[in-house]
Parts: C-alpha cells; sequence; structure tokens
C-alpha cells in the first residue's frame, strides 16, 4: 500500500470521526431521507450510533411520499430500510397542491423544501439534517434556503464532505447497492420552468422512465418541455424505446395535449428544464 493511498484513508477517518462527533453532539437528529445516496448514506452512519442519551444518538428518519418522488428512490429505501431496520417516518408534505410550486417557477425548490421542513418540525423538535455536500454549494438550490430559514443543517457541508467522499462512506458502511447510484432528483426537475406541475404530469414521466430503464443502466431522463416531451439519455436504443414510450404518451393526451405527438430524443444534459430567471 503506497503512502498515498494510506493518506487518503486517514484522512478519510479523520473526516468520518468528525461527522460522528457532529452528529453525537446534537443529541437528537431527524434526517430527511430522499432514497439517493447522500441522504441514506447519512441516514446509515446516524442508525449506527443509536443509543440512550448523552452518549447516544437519538435517530428519526423521514421520508416525503410526495408524486414528486420517483418510485425507484422510494425502492432504494424500502430496501435498505428492511435490510437495516429502519424505522421510517412518511410524511405527505402536499407542495405539489400548493399554487406557487405548480406554477413551476425558478424558484420551486424552495416551496418544495418549506413545505417539507415543515411537515417535519411539526413531528420533530430535535435537529433535522438533509445530505447536502460540498459540490451541491455550486448548483442553484433554492431548497438550501428554505433549509437555512428553518435551522435545518448540513452536515456534510459542515464536514467537508464532496459527493466523492459520500460515496467513498457509503461503500465504508457496506451499502454496496447504494454507493455508485445515479443522482435521481425530484420527478419535477425534469419539466420545464414555467409549465404547469400537477401530480398526473409527475406520474406520468416516472412511468416513462420506469418503462425505459430495462433498456439502459445509463443516465435517461424524460423531459416535459412547453411544446414537446424529450427523452434525453447517455445511450439508449431509440427506435426501441420509442416504441416503448410511445402509447404510455398517447394514453396521457389529457396530460399533454399536443405535446403526446411530439416526442424527440436528445443526449442528456444536467439541468436542461431548468431556465432561470435573471434580474
Amino acid at each position: 500500500m503506497t503512502t498515498a493511498v494510506l493518506d487518503a484513508s486517514d484522512a478519510q477517518g479523520a473526516r468520518r470521526a468528525r461527522l460522528e462527533a457532529l452528529l453525537r453532539s446534537w443529541g437528537r437528529v431527524g434526517i430527511a431521507v430522499s432514497g439517493g445516496v447522500d441522504s441514506v448514506t447519512l441516514a446509515a452512519l446516524a442508525w449506527t450510533l443509536r443509543g440512550p442519551l448523552p452518549d447516544g444518538l437519538d435517530v428519526t428518519l423521514f421520508h416525503a411520499t410526495s408524486a414528486a418522488v420517483p418510485r425507484a428512490a422510494r425502492d432504494v429505501l424500502d430496501a435498505v430500510a428492511a435490510a437495516r431496520g429502519w424505522d421510517v417516518v412518511f410524511v405527505d408534505a402536499g407542495e405539489v397542491e400548493d399554487p406557487a410550486y405548480a406554477e413551476n417557477p425558478d424558484n420551486r425548490c424552495y416551496f418544495c423544501k418549506s413545505h417539507l421542513f415543515d411537515a417535519i418540525r411539526a413531528r420533530f423538535d430535535g435537529v433535522v439534517c438533509t445530505g447536502a455536500n460540498l459540490d451541491d454549494l455550486n448548483d442553484h438550490r433554492p431548497g438550501r434556503r428554505a433549509a437555512a430559514e428553518r435551522g435545518v443543517r448540513e452536515p456534510f457541508v459542515d464536514v467537508g464532505y464532496t459527493k466523492d467522499d459520500v460515496r467513498a462512506l457509503a461503500r465504508a458502511l457496506e451499502l454496496l447497492a447504494v454507493a455508485d447510484l445515479p443522482a435521481s432528483p425530484c420527478l419535477s426537475s425534469r419539466v420545464q420552468t414555467g409549465v404547469r406541475i400537477d401530480a398526473a404530469l409527475l406520474a406520468l414521466i416516472d412511468d416513462v422512465e420506469r418503462a425505459l430503464r430495462p433498456l439502459t443502466p445509463a443516465t435517461l431522463r424524460c423531459r416535459v418541455r412547453a411544446e414537446h416531451v424529450v427523452i434525453e439519455h447517455d445511450g439508449l436504443d431509440e427506435a426501441a424505446a420509442r416504441v416503448v414510450v410511445a402509447p404510455l404518451l398517447a394514453s396521457a393526451r389529457p396530460v399533454l395535449g399536443a405535446r403526446a405527438d411530439t416526442l424527440a430524443f436528445s443526449g442528456y444534459r444536467r439541468g436542461s428544464a431548468f431556465l432561470r430567471v435573471i434580474g
């Protein structure tokens, strides 16, 4: 083993020790677990620290049952929770029913996270945490403002974890099926800014992505734009995909209108549905 590998291992161990100490210092933590690698990894670490106060950690895990959460993310959470004996509190934040959210402005995430954290706060009076990491600081994340306004903590950010660090921690915690999960943001992120969101539209997006998943392990997104539906992907047989998707779009004509007849394909571009309002 080289010195560089030893140094990296030592640094990871020291960072994990700081993270564990931070969590223990809060005593009671409630973690918003979406089903993605970040929040699942934070939940797994916190769960290993459970025990009677003052030395142990009191942990409550929360998961939103929102229409905007991909079913694949819920499947991941359910599998890990069953395997590790987690108790999860399910909350309906109700953000999709909020007109300010449904109008899909460029700060939509602010309204989503406001509803989520308010729902958790109504049930829990300890320190609420998310799995945000340092890489998230370089992105437009209005939800972080909602978190800050409510005193929600970001322990990975506090201790200096990047996304790669979180994945390494997941492996160390033997979350091998989780460590390499691709990013899976909320379904509303597939809808072009300004296109109205409702539960039926989100369900269609999820249905399309789930139907296409057996065709490719690569990243794919079903984007709903003002004029058409686009399947973005990093590798997909488009002819086969069209055969799978066309009937789903046709059956969703009441939801999509003319967009049901305008299926297109393109390479994956992160955040391409997002149109930020300047000024």
